[in-house]
């Protein structure tokens, strides 16, 4: 049974951000803060910073780039951080690695070579990035949603590239060579002909030792969430969870410290609203609702889960900036920021940072590296034209949680994608993001972006 489905307000049409879901039991505990209120930042609002230096890397474009998702690993193993990508103009996901030549090795910018692993695709939303089999190396699942547009059609999929050994005998399997390395994948259709795939995510949701998967679905009034039983030999037994329409993000995180998996599912459709599953260890769930906006306009864009405060629970980041209600999409003032401390008995403190027009993505590291942690953020449907809007923004945890906003970057427009990481190795944090150019303007357009921290 899939209980909780709630068809009395108005399907909305969104564009899914993605980038950009046994038995249950549904309980509440909504924060009766929801209201207008809330929504008076607790961030203060600083000075720009000019915190790092920029490189384009990967291939040249001569159409504009839509990077649905990247994210950073060693996916070689070579000691040298990689970027995965997923570009919904070019359809394809793709490996950025890194050159280990010792003229690169000398260089200030790194060198990135670019190799695509999947096409015949149409709009890639996610990559997974796992060692699936347990082999000793990185396999990936990529969700797909088959168009970027809400629909019903049954045109999303599910693909695992299973990453093995390279002959180059045409034995139907992918090879990608690279410098010295060549990967190897061979394709295995998880699912096929579904409501739009927005999300995938690896976990052991069953305890039996292996990693199982979450699959989050946004079609149009189609959709859900749904975790997918490890049978073995890339075989897989689903476990409808909800048929809700309008996930997003379907993150695994360990909610309330019992040492079992749960689901943090954030849904932007039929209700705006963040619900948790809780697992019991043994493939079974329990749905609660940890946040819901009053406002059907909200805009969810995003969830991450993070202890943000370090008190060894885990908390939510969440972004609010989806502007496709609207043509041409624009920011609104209830877009920004936001995080939900985690309480304890399933119960979470709403908390507003700051405002931030087409807000997209998350992402909490300590840039300052003072022991706490700081959350930078992007924009994808900002007020482009004036110059006090920001694509790129951090905010600074100056003590006990409180924040300072500080705009990064207005240049490039539209960013989308965002990952954190020492990409060259002098000790400072540097970022990775890709452009999401849907809408003008187009004068300052980016695929992939390398920013390499200052040393402080």
């Amino acid at each position: 049974m899939l209980p909780c489905r709630d068809n009395s307000i108005a399907v909305l049409l969104k564009v899914a951000m993605l980038c950009g879901l046994a038995s249950l039991g549904c309980s509440s505990n909504r924060d009766a803060s929801n209201g207008d209120s809330a929504l008076v930042g607790e961030a203060k609002i600083g000075e720009p910073l000019e915190l790092f230096t920029t490189v384009p890397i990967g291939a040249s474009f001569d159409r504009l780039p839509r990077i649905s998702h990247l994210v950073s690993t060693d996916f070689d193993q070579d000691g040298q951080p990689d970027v995965i990508v997923c570009d919904c103009t070019k359809n394809t996901v793709s490996i950025l690695r890194r050159s280990t030549t010792t003229e690169a090795e000398s260089s200030t910018e790194p060198e990135y070579t670019e190799q695509v692993i999947l096409d015949g695709i149409v709009a890639p939303a996610r990559v997974e990035v796992v060692d699936f089999d347990a082999d000793g190396d990185q396999d990936l699942f990529v969700a797909v949603l088959g168009k970027l547009n809400p629909s019903n059609d049954p045109i999303g999929s599910l693909i695992a590239l299973e990453n093995i050994a390279g002959d180059g005998g045409g034995d139907g399997d992918r090879d990608v060579a690279s410098d010295e390395k060549t990967f190897s994948f061979r394709r295995h259709d998880v699912l096929v002909d579904v409501a739009r795939v927005s999300d995938v995510r690896a976990g052991d949701l069953d305890g039996d030792g292996d990693r199982d998967l979450v699959v989050t679905q946004f079609g149009y009034y189609d959709g859900g969430l749904q975790w997918l039983e490890n049978q073995g030999d890339w075989q897989f037994a689903p476990h409808a969870l909800c048929d809700l329409a309008g996930g997003i993000h379907g993150e695994i995180a360990d909610m309330n410290g019992d040492g079992f998996a749960d689901i943090v599912l954030l849904l932007s459709q039929e209700i705006e609203e963040l619900r948790i599953f809780y697992g019991d260890g043994k493939g079974q769930f329990e749905q609660s609702t940890a946040w819901s906006a009053n406002n059907p306009d909200f805009g969810s864009s995003g969830c991450w889960t993070v202890d943000l405060d370090l008190d060894g629970d885990m908390d939510v980041l969440y972004a609010n900036g989806d502007a496709f209600d609207y043509s041409p999409p624009r920011p609104w003032p209830w877009h920004g920021l936001q995080w939900l401390e985690n309480v304890g008995d399933r119960k979470f403190k709403y908390h507003r940072l700051v405002e931030l027009g087409g807000a997209v993505n998350m992402h909490a590291a300590d840039y300052d590296q003072d022991g706490d942690l700081d959350i930078f953020a992007t924009s994808t449907f900002n007020d482009w034209s004036s110059p006090e809007s920001s694509s790129l923004i951090v905010l600074e945890n100056t003590d006990n949680m409180q924040f300072v906003s500080h705009r990064l970057a207005n240049s490039p427009t539209h960013i989308q994608a965002l990952d954190v990481g020492d990409f060259d190795s002098d000790g400072s944090i540097d970022l990775i993001t890709g452009g999401m150019h849907v809408f003008e303007p187009n004068d300052r357009v980016e695929r992939v972006l390398l920013w390499q921290g200052i040393s402080r």
